[in-house]
């Protein structure tokens, strides 16, 4: 049951929802979803003609209404001209979804300065300037409205070789907590979702190209032994942008198959001991208690 959808059909009946990075994996498929449940979405990527395409792939899927524009989160005044643009088709925009991302594998001590930036200034900056540009908007209009982050369960842990990574997505996280206590009182929610693996084909391409992908299997990783299908994280992300998790502010949800928990614990390890050897480390525990 878990790749199937889990709101029923008008969850999101005539909410406006943007979504960055909304043209391909994870963006795309919970924006799908999120007209399929009666939203009206805006899509943006630096790509204008991967959005457009999407954008039309979209509408003839679902049959909804689907708003493509251009943006790098980067630039202030992009993120300004997003929610103008918005506005003027939709009315309104109810929910954002900072769902934009940059990343590689690298050893840290072979980044330039300029490298770890780039990562910085998509995911976090990118981050603070659609959140600041959006809330400013909201409390001035006296709006309710939510902001939703994907963020990754490394936010939390840090983790090698993705650091600039670690480090901006724990900024987002860090800015999700907060501000839900200070924009709580705007009737402004802000929450996050830590995806463990999730693949998707072209994100994962460009983090492991070749065969490493094949070689640095993910699922061996997780202890429900699989990845996460693209509806399970939709199914989630839906739920908190509607009005069923109204209750719901500052608060980071994991959906990662026990992933981060697996990697935590010092034994966890020993799943890879065999019965017969549990036997036989069992009858030597025995006699020793037994001297």
């Amino acid at each position: 049951m878990y790749n199937q959808p889990m709101l029923r059909d008008d969850a999101l009946k005539g909410k406006t929802i943007v979504i960055t990075g909304g043209g391909t994996g994870l963006g795309k498929a919970m924006g799908t979803y999120f007209l399929k449940l009666g939203a009206n979405l805006v899509i943006t990527s630096r790509k204008d003609d991967v959005i457009q395409q999407t954008a039309r792939e979209m509408e003839q899927t679902t049959g909804g209404k689907v708003l493509a524009v251009a943006c790098d989160v980067r630039e202030y005044v992009q993120v300004e001209n997003v929610l103008a643009e918005a506005i003027k088709a939709f009315g309104q925009v109810d929910s954002l979804i900072n769902n934009a991302a940059g990343n590689f594998i690298s050893p840290t001590e072979r980044l330039s300065a300029n490298a770890f930036s780039s990562i910085i200034d998509i995911v976090l900056k990118g981050s603070v300037n659609c959140t600041l540009a959006f809330g400013k908007h909201w409390i001035k209009e006296k709006q309710q409205a939510s902001v939703l982050n994907i963020v990754t369960t490394y936010a939390f842990t840090g983790s090698a070789y993705v650091v600039p990574s670690a480090c901006a997505k724990g900024g987002v996280l860090a800015m999700t907590r907060s501000l839900a206590a200070e924009w709580g009182k705007y009737g402004i929610r802000t929450n996050a979702i830590a995806p463990g693996p999730f693949p998707t084909k072209g994100a994962w391409e460009r983090l492991l190209p070749g065969d490493l992908a094949e070689k640095f299997d993910f699922k061996n990783r997780v202890p429900l032994k699989r990845v996460g299908d693209h509806q399970e994280l939709a199914n989630l992300a839906a739920f908190l942008v509607s009005d069923f998790s109204a209750y719901i502010n500052g608060e980071v949800i994991t959906i990662d198959g026990g992933e981060w928990l697996q990697g935590a614990g010092q034994f966890n390890g020993l799943e890879a001991i065999p019965n017969d050897m549990w036997d036989m480390l069992e009858q030597m525990t025995r006699a020793t208690k037994g001297s």
